[in-house]
């Protein structure tokens, strides 16, 4: 009796591992779940945190500076994710601050204090997104290769610039663009 108990705990383990290995395996190989971490907690339970979570604190803003700069929800969290992966603190080494990651000239361009609070700086980077799109006539991937390299280098190219740093960011903002895209 107790060999046959021990033998099902045992097959069950073996069962649990298993299958604990299986969503690791998914979870890492998985373009879909990309922003899906996993982890163990302290009881020996899975955990999962998505985008979602990080997107929380801010996206009262963010559908305020939408609504106010007439550019999509999906578009300015797309951005934040791409610059700053939802860091209010971050800084480039090139010295673009915050979750948008404003230059300093963008920032004062974009009459801005504090470019560390999160409230202005999304305003201002969902401000500047509306001049781009404005400018280049709401042709998403300009306005973004503008928004990363400078309007004056995108006119100059005639279109994205050849930059490795600005085609990747475009086309990484892009594509969080679409995961985004429930929010509007």
């Amino acid at each position: 009796m107790i060999n046959k108990t021990f033998k099902s705990i045992l097959s069950l383990k073996i069962f649990l591992r298993l299958i604990t290995t299986s969503v690791a395996f998914f979870m890492t190989t998985s373009p879909l779940l990309a922003d899906l971490r996993g982890y163990l907690d302290a009881e020996g339970n899975w955990r999962f945190d998505d985008v979602e979570n990080n997107l929380g604190a801010y996206k009262k803003v963010i559908k305020q500076a939408s609504k106010e700069f007439e550019v999509e929800s999906a578009l300015i969290a797309a951005v934040i994710k791409a610059e700053s992966d939802f860091n209010h603190s971050a800084v480039s080494n090139k010295g673009a601050k915050g979750l948008m990651q404003l230059m300093p000239a963008t920032a004062s361009l974009m009459d801005i204090d504090d470019p560390f609070n999160p409230k202005q700086n999304i305003t201002a980077g969902a401000r500047y997104l509306s001049i781009l799109l404005d400018r280049f006539k709401d042709n998403k991937t300009l306005a973004l290769a503008a928004y990363n390299s400078g309007p004056e280098t995108v006119e100059a190219y005639g279109g994205v610039p050849p930059f490795p740093e600005t085609r990747d960011f475009v086309q990484r903002v892009l594509r969080y663009y679409k995961r985004y895209a429930y929010m509007d």
